[in-house]
Parts: C-alpha cells; sequence; structure tokens
C-alpha cells in the first residue's frame, strides 16, 4: 500500500513538472514578446552579421530576450542568420519572430535624381541601402564595366535612370549595378531607340542633351520648345552655348560641387574645358546632370520650330523668350539682363 501512494504520489509530481515544462515550452514559445507600442518596428541585418549582432538590436524590442534565445537556438536561427530588412509586428511571439526573420526579407523603396556626380548618386544610395559609397562609387566607375556595355568615363551616370524601384535593403554594390543596367535597357525600348537614332543621337548622347534642357528649364511642357532649339543648333552645326554647361566646367574644374552660380560671366567662356560648349561645338562628353525621364522624353519628342535662341523671360518666370535670329534675340536679353542688374546678381 505505501509503495503505491508513492508511486501515485511520484507519478503526479511528474504530472505537474511535465505540465510546468510544456507550459514553459509553450509560453517560451508561443506567448506575445514584443516590447514596443508601433505597429510594426525594422531590424536590419548586416551582410555576415553573427547571432549576438542581432540579438543586440533585438533586445530593446523584446520584453525577454533569453525565452527567444531558447527559442532560437532550439529553432536553430542562431547557426542560419541572413541580412536583410525585417519587419517583426506587434504582439509576435517568439516562434513568430524567429519565423519572420528567416523569411520576411522586406524590400526598400530606392529613389535617387538629379544627381550631377557618381560621388553625388553613390552617397545618395548608400544612404538607402548596406551598400557603402565608396563600393558603391567603385562599381559605377569601374572601367571594365563602362567599356562592356559602351560607356566612356564621362558617361559613368548615364545608365541610372531617375526613378523609384524597390531593392532589397543588403543589395551589394554590383548587384544594384546590375538591376539598374537592365532597368536601362527596359527604358530604352526600341520606339525610344529609333526616335533617338532619327535625330542622330544615341541614348547615351540623347542623357547628355537631355541634362542641358533640364537643368535650363523646370517647366516640364517648354521642355520639348527648348530641345527643339538645341536640335536646331545641332543640325547647323552651331555650339550649343548653353549656360548649365559652362557652370557644370566650373564646378568640375575647381572640384566644388556645391558652389552657386547664378550668372555666367564673359570670362566664364573662356574656361578650357570639354563641357564649354561655348568653346566646344556639339555635346559634352557626358551628362553634366542626371536628368529626369520627362527631359529625355522632351529630347527624343521635341517641338519642331526654327528657334535658335532663347532666354529667362522676366514677365514670366520660369519661361523664356525664343528667338529665330540674333537681332531679336538681343532685343529679348535686354530685359533678363537689366532684371540680374536691378537685383545685382553679379556671380
Amino acid at each position: 500500500m505505501y509503495i503505491k501512494r508513492l508511486l501515485l504520489i511520484v507519478a503526479l509530481l511528474g504530472l505537474l513538472l511535465g505540465g510546468a515544462f510544456a507550459f514553459m515550452v509553450y509560453s517560451a514559445f508561443f506567448s506575445p514578446n514584443t516590447a514596443f507600442e508601433n505597429a510594426q518596428a525594422f531590424v536590419y541585418i548586416p551582410t555576415g552579421a553573427s547571432y549576438d549582432e542581432v540579438r543586440e538590436q533585438l533586445r530593446p524590442l523584446l520584453k525577454d530576450p533569453e525565452s527567444f534565445d531558447a527559442v532560437a537556438r532550439r529553432k536553430k536561427y542562431s547557426e542560419r542568420v541572413r541580412p536583410g530588412r525585417y519587419p517583426i509586428d506587434k504582439g509576435m511571439n517568439n516562434n513568430d519572430l524567429v519565423n519572420a526573420l528567416r523569411s520576411r526579407n522586406t524590400p526598400v523603396r530606392v529613389s535617387f535624381n538629379n544627381q550631377e556626380t557618381p560621388e553625388a548618386l553613390a552617397g545618395r544610395i548608400a544612404s538607402q541601402l548596406e551598400a557603402d559609397s565608396l563600393a558603391l562609387l567603385t562599381a559605377f566607375t569601374d572601367r571594365a564595366f563602362l567599356e562592356e556595355h559602351g560607356f566612356t568615363d564621362q558617361q559613368a551616370l548615364v545608365p541610372y535612370i531617375p526613378n523609384s524601384y524597390e531593392f532589397f535593403w543588403n543589395t551589394s554594390a554590383p548587384e544594384f549595378r546590375a538591376r539598374m543596367v537592365q532597368e536601362y535597357e527596359r527604358f530604352w525600348t526600341a520606339e525610344r531607340r529609333q526616335k533617338a537614332e532619327k535625330l542622330n543621337l544615341s541614348p547615351a548622347e540623347a542623357i547628355a542633351l537631355a541634362a542641358i534642357v533640364h537643368k535650363e528649364t523646370a517647366k516640364v511642357d517648354e521642355r520639348p520648345r527648348v530641345a527643339g532649339v538645341y536640335l536646331n543648333r545641332l543640325r547647323r552645326g552651331m555650339p550649343l552655348q548653353a549656360d548649365p554647361t559652362v557652370i557644370f566646367a566650373i564646378k568640375k574644374a575647381s572640384g566644388n560641387f556645391d558652389t552657386v552660380i547664378k550668372r555666367v560671366l564673359y570670362r566664364d567662356l573662356e574656361l578650357d574645358s570639354p563641357y564649354n560648349t561655348y568653346k566646344y561645338a556639339g555635346l559634352p562628353p557626358g551628362p553634366i546632370f542626371m536628368p529626369d525621364i520627362s527631359a529625355v522624353d522632351a529630347v527624343l519628342n521635341p517641338e519642331k520650330h526654327n528657334y535658335l535662341y532663347f532666354v529667362a523671360d522676366t514677365s514670366n518666370f520660369g519661361y523664356h523668350l525664343f528667338a529665330e535670329n540674333l537681332t531679336q534675340h538681343n532685343r529679348n536679353k535686354e530685359q533678363y539682363v537689366r532684371w540680374l542688374n536691378s537685383q545685382k546678381i553679379n556671380r
């Protein structure tokens, strides 16, 4: 009788301990374990990160980091950390958290436009992806890559069409570059290429001209007219005489692209640079700027007219006065020079 009672007690204790253990396991796996109030938080896991690094990021987001450790070890996540950007939802349990960190690498929206140099573009992308600016710049300016795709050193910005794109946060610099080449090829449809060819322009030359058009006018509806002026000049063999190219040449020569120049002076026109379209005929050797798609399409769909000159219209700021001959242009120019002087804009 005593032995039976003892066995019963042992059995009951076993059940209680087993139940307690099961409850502990269940709680570790399935009890909510987040400590943030927002609906969602993001964990950014760098390439090559260790489990300890991931845990350090998670620590302020979890109520009980130790229970997460136990589940991560049990599910072998601690041995298979994956880089990326992972969302975790408020109220997730440890099981859900580990599953999310395994499979929910979520893309980011990467946007860029209007950069003047590969360095500036690299900095812009590095602020949105894991890849650092030096790795990106190296990828952008790699001579073997440029030659493979038919670009010169001065055309390093050409393959990057300004827009918004989805990328995984842990995309490497070469992967980003490869994807942008694909987007470039997708942008240059057969129709766009045919239009460029009819204008005696390659896609890279069309982008170089679009950069000038974009710099000349912020008004999208005026860009086809401005593009028509420059195409008329190219057809006649006239120098483009585009002030934005001179400004770019000044910045490039000084190495300071933060310089603000509101007025091009006569002495600036003597700067010996292939980007100075007053001194050298034809297009500059590469884009002076990363033009919007609207500027590229303006070049490919120019307004047909006989204008050869234009100057800012001070009675309708943002727009320009156009002229077919130099006499008319000089009359238009007088109102602009008077306005510059009245504003005391000397540089």
